[in-house]
């Protein structure tokens, strides 16, 4: 449903977007025969602006036809009875190395439909159920007969969360058996010629996390696509679910963490859910500082970013501290410029940027406001915080307001600075640009996360919560630091948070320099070597695509 593809086309609005974005960018530098397909959401996600600590959303519309090709192909797809006209962009993404790779981008904005239906790829995750609906139709169905009409072949698709399960019912349609042929009782659809070709990844480890729609809408918005009984059989029987959907149709099923597969083999009982964990590209998402120090001492770590193993021992403590103040004053500049807050070069910097929403608590940190100024009168620290609610996420919206209040409450005795509007560009100028990464979901309620990642990547250690990938990259006081216990009660997380930035993280920031490098080292010879997508795209071509 969403894929980042570059910061200036706002056709995503978190993680998932953005992992979906380095797949794309990953499968172009190794070279892969893959075809991304996606909504052009003309009218975007949204534009963040923050009065007052209250968020607002703005439009933020973009033109296809400034970074995309017409595609000449058109095709129909069954809404309420009526053909809805589906057309496209072909966005080529050129990956630094050399590779190019197509992203089909469908859009219904076209003269053939009526205004609503022109409305219908305009916005991410926006409108009422029906919208959403009709938008998963364009996305499956009409995905996979654009790719037909433009002669694509296709041994296998993938369905990047359950959003695009509807391409499994055309593959049905497509492979229904002649009606004389079927006898009383036997299926009439080779179903397991459609799993062969189908494979599907999970991003949410709950129940409430998954796409479902009433079956009567179904029934009105497909009409007679769809034979009922026989989607009540491989989508659930109280409505259209397309986790089931997808479960039931792909012959390869993943999570996106180890964890994360276990927590989703519990919640769907009875299918087997492999773990293939999410990584990030690195050129990506390193920046040009450390871009340049590993080119120097590392060549060839972008096709090859396992060679990042020898960061340790290969690259010297004052390069790596070099290109990390390089980075820092970048983001120094870069909040100045965008938050009028002005932050210290010489202070220990924290980062915590994503969605924001009620379970990842991003006011753990701020838990004990008094603790929290006592500390920083010991040990100065200093705190980068950015993220966007979706627009009915009235709980996120009220978090960002509270983080604003704490702001103001703190002041002046720790500086926080909150950015708006938070895009890949900030993304990159954070993870880079803090000297300590912060993560502090409500386990088991993390799939993966992937922030710390593109943290390791710019020797930036994560000190996080045990859940999704942090519970593999976590060597305490090697690549970064735990909050609390795996699977001990969360209500100790404030305690154990500010106690260890109290006796074990500030300390070593401000007293032991190399060792505090060596951490950074850590987090690029053992995390950033491993949980990146070059190495998450050779699992899955070798795992779930070539079988």
């Amino acid at each position: 449903m969403e894929i980042a593809l570059r910061n200036e086309i706002p056709t995503y609005s978190g993680g998932l977007g953005i992992l979906a974005g380095d797949t794309v960018r990953a499968a172009a530098d190794l070279g892969l025969p893959l075809v991304g397909v996606t909504l052009a959401s003309r009218a975007g996600y949204f534009r963040q602006e923050l009065r007052d600590g209250n968020q607002h959303e703005l439009p933020d519309p973009w033109d296809p036809s400034r970074w995309g090709s017409r595609l000449e192909a058109k095709v129909a797809v069954p809404v309420e009875g009526r053909p809805v006209w589906v057309g496209g962009w072909a966005y080529v993404h050129e990956g630094h190395m050399g590779g190019r790779l197509p992203v089909i981008l469908l859009d219904t904005d076209l003269d053939e439909n009526s205004p609503d239906d022109r409305r219908l790829t305009d916005h991410l995750y926006g409108g009422d159920e029906a919208y959403r609906l009709k938008q998963e139709i364009v996305l499956g169905i009409g995905g996979a007969r654009m790719l037909q009409a433009l002669g694509f072949s296709i041994r296998q698709y993938h369905m990047n969360e359950g959003h695009a399960a509807l391409l499994a019912l055309e593959l049905m349609r497509r492979r229904a058996y002649a009606p004389e042929h079927v006898q009383p009782g036997d299926p009439a659809f080779d179903l397991q010629g459609v799993r062969a070709r189908c494979c599907f990844t999970t991003h949410t480890p709950v129940d409430a996390g998954q796409d479902k729609f009433r079956y009567e809408l179904a029934q009105r918005v497909l009409g007679d696509f769809v034979d009922l009984p026989a989607l009540k059989r491989v989508a659930g029987d109280d409505c259209l679910n397309m986790t089931r959907l997808a479960l039931n149709l792909s012959d390869y099923v993943n999570g996106v963490a180890k964890r994360h597969a276990e927590t989703s083999r519990g919640l769907f009982p009875g299918y087997r859910v492999h773990a293939i964990t999410n990584g990030v590209h690195p050129f990506t998402w390193t920046a040009p500082s450390f871009i340049q120090l590993y080119n120097r001492a590392l060549a060839g770590w972008c096709h090859e970013p396992e060679l990042l193993v020898r960061a340790e021992c290969c690259i010297s403590d004052q390069a790596i501290w070099s290109a990390h103040e390089t980075a820092k004053r970048h983001l120094i500049d870069t909040v100045q410029a965008r938050s009028g807050v002005e932050l210290d070069a010489g202070v220990a910097t924290i980062g915590f940027a994503r969605r924001m929403t009620a379970y990842k608590r991003p006011d753990l940190l701020f838990s004990d406001l008094a603790r929290l100024r006592e500390l920083s009168a010991d040990t100065p620290l200093q705190v980068v915080l950015a993220g966007k609610a979706h627009p009915r996420d009235e709980d996120g919206k009220r978090l960002i307001k509270l983080l604003h209040d704490h702001m103001q409450a703190l002041a002046p005795a720790v500086r926080l600075a909150y950015l708006p509007n938070y895009d890949m560009a900030t993304a990159l100028a954070m993870v880079s640009g803090v000297d300590l990464w912060l993560n502090t979901p409500l386990p088991p309620l993390e799939a993966s996360g992937t922030s710390g990642m593109k943290a390791a990547f710019n020797g930036v250690p994560s000190f996080s919560v045990l859940d999704g990938w942090w519970l593999e990259g976590c060597i305490e006081g090697v690549t970064g630091w735990a909050i609390g216990q795996a699977d001990a009660a969360s209500d100790g997380h404030a305690e154990a948070l500010y106690g260890k930035l109290a006796t074990t993280i500030l300390p070593l920031y401000y007293s032991d320099r190399p060792g505090w490098i060596a951490v950074m080292k850590g987090a690029i010879s053992r995390n950033a070597s491993f949980f990146n997508s070059h190495r998450m795209m050779r699992r899955y071509v070798a795992e779930a695509y070539v079988r």
